[in-house]
């Protein structure tokens, strides 16, 4: 069995993102104060490795994996959907204060994340913010590089390409570079982007 297909396994894929997701999500707790957001939309969910972080909001985690949804409904609070990103509509009239989309933009194609981050843009609330976390294909040869060439998800991106894609439809307020590493060694090149929604008439 190929490490993908094991990592399909939530109680598998937490204990491989345990020692390495606090830095992941390190970014965002250093910007924001998590304390005062009211609503979470979280988009890629997985098993609800991030559910915890958001335990005193109203939340809701979507993921394609229906394992993982299974798996998180048995051990955090809020709400699970499992559902295609890609088709997936928030629920009429809901908007929120932060949107979520952690490590899962690698694993899907331009067109697929323009379509998705078009209509996220319009399930923000007026000052929400969405909050992206996501791999970066590094330019020069390194472990890193390898790493993201071998990742599960087939579309890392150079920064510059992340930042086209995220600035469409979000206004940037933060465009964060950053590595996650054991040891001392960068094992993946991540890159934070936080963005609120595009002024009325640039959106038209």
């Amino acid at each position: 069995m190929r490490l993908i297909e094991i990592l399909e396994s939530p109680g598998v894929y937490r204990l491989w993102q345990a020692p390495f997701w606090r830095s992941k999500f390190a970014p965002v707790a250093r910007h924001n104060d998590l304390r005062r957001i009211r609503r979470v939309l979280d988009v890629g969910c997985g098993p609800g490795t991030n559910a915890a972080l958001f335990a005193d909001s109203e939340y809701l985690g979507v993921d394609y994996n229906s394992q993982y949804i299974t798996y998180a409904r048995r051990k955090f609070r809020g709400d699970f959907v499992q559902a295609d990103a890609r088709g997936f509509v928030p629920p009429e009239g809901a908007t929120y204060d932060l949107i979520l989309v952690n490590s899962f933009f690698h694993h899907i194609d331009d067109e697929n994340v323009r379509l998705i981050l078009k209509r996220l843009s319009h399930a923000l609330a007026p000052q929400g913010h969405i909050h992206i976390l996501d791999l970066v294909l590094p330019s020069r040869r390194s472990l890193a590089r390898y790493l993201a060439r071998h990742d599960r998800g087939e579309y890392p991106r150079t920064l510059d390409h992340w930042q086209e894609l995220f600035q469409d439809d979000f206004a940037p307020s933060v465009f964060e570079p950053y590595h996650v590493s054991l040891a001392g060694i960068p094992l993946w090149h991540m890159v934070y982007f936080k963005g609120a929604r595009q002024a009325t008439e640039e959106r038209s």
